[in-house]
Order: structure tokens, then sequence, then C-alpha cells
């Protein structure tokens, strides 16, 4: 799998919806190897693209197309400034759930200080945080050349994810907590309330 990451600023939202509405029923027909996208607003006015292609080759033969040069150059025209894109093929999907029928997506950004026992600490977890989170669907991790990482944490709602929060871990979580913080720093949150799952 191969993400492309796409943040920015908006200053026209319903035309960021209608474009994306309309890059779904005329573009997306044309638009091979295109797996799906989380797309998302925050309070704030950032816009989270999140779009899964099976290969590099597939994204970048879409970003070719004339039409969607075309859908582009409209869309870009909702934006307070340029957008920033992220790109990596270092992709693990982690699904507990369906993650088409998450409520609330948090994406997070940061730093992994050592990638290897990063990876392997997110491999060892994921049966605890089954147990442990019934409120999280699943996660997209993305690891970036630079050793920053991108990742999508999908949930049943919002509510559910802040109580899960607000209740006290078990000791074995407290444990797995500690030992991801001398693994990960999480510079940013952004929290999607309404996402667009594609």
């Amino acid at each position: 799998m191969f993400i492309q990451l796409i943040k920015a600023k908006v200053k026209d939202r319903e035309g960021v919806q209608r474009l994306s509405d309309r890059w779904m029923a005329e573009l997306r027909p044309g638009a091979e190897g295109f797996l799906g996208a989380t797309i998302g607003i925050t309070d704030d006015g950032t816009l989270v693209d999140v779009a899964r292609f099976a290969s590099r080759e597939a994204a970048t033969a879409n970003a070719g197309r004339p039409e969607q040069g075309a859908w582009w150059t409209e869309f870009e025209a909702c934006l307070d400034g340029p957008a920033e894109f992220r790109e990596s093929d270092d992709v693990t999907v982690n699904e507990r759930g369906d993650l088409d029928q998450a409520g609330f997506v948090q994406v997070m950004e940061g730093r992994m200080h050592d990638v290897e026992a990063a990876r392997a600490f997110s491999a060892e977890s994921v049966d605890l945080l089954a147990g442990e989170r019934p409120d999280v669907l699943g996660e997209v991790e993305i690891v970036h050349p630079d050793a920053t990482y991108t990742s999508v944490v999908y949930f049943v709602s919002e509510a559910a994810a802040r109580e899960a929060e607000a209740a006290p871990p078990s000791p074995a979580m407290q444990a797995a907590m500690a030992r991801m913080d001398g693994l990960f720093d999480v510079d940013t949150y952004y929290d999607l309330r309404d996402p667009w799952l594609v």
C-alpha cells in the first residue's frame, strides 16, 4: 500500500465538500489503484486527507491525469495557502473492526526514537489494545523516510474514545504506555469529528 497524505488550511469548507463529492462521482472511476481515503477538517480548519493507493505508480498515474490536474486547480482555490504533501509506502494496517464505520478519527504526527523498536512494540501491543480499548476499530500506521510517523486511529465514536481515555488503565496498559513514551514523541493531534470515509 502507498499513502498520500495531504494537509492544508481551508477557507471554503462547502467548496471542499462539493469538490470532494464531485471527485468521487466523476474522477474516482478512472483512478486505477485508488483504494480509499480518510478525509476530515479539524475545528481550526485544517484539512487532513489520507489517500490510499495500491502502489506509488498508481498514485503517480492518478496525479498525472489531465482531469485530476483540472480538478486540483479548483480544489486548491478552496484552500488558504499551499497544501503540504507527504508520501510513504511504509504502511501497516491493523483492523479490529470496520474502519469505514468510524464516527471519529484522530490523526497523530510525531517522531520515532528507534523505528525498529517502535515497529516491534506496535506489533506486540495489538492484542493488548484490542482488549483494553474496544472503542478503537483499528489504525493505519505510516512511517516516513525521516523517522517521523503519522498514525490514523479509527474510533467507534468520539464519546466512546473520551470515555475510554478517562478510565484508569490496567497495570499492563500502564506498562505499555510507559514503554511507548520512550519510543514515540507525539507532536500534533488532528481530531476529525466528522470524517469522510471512502
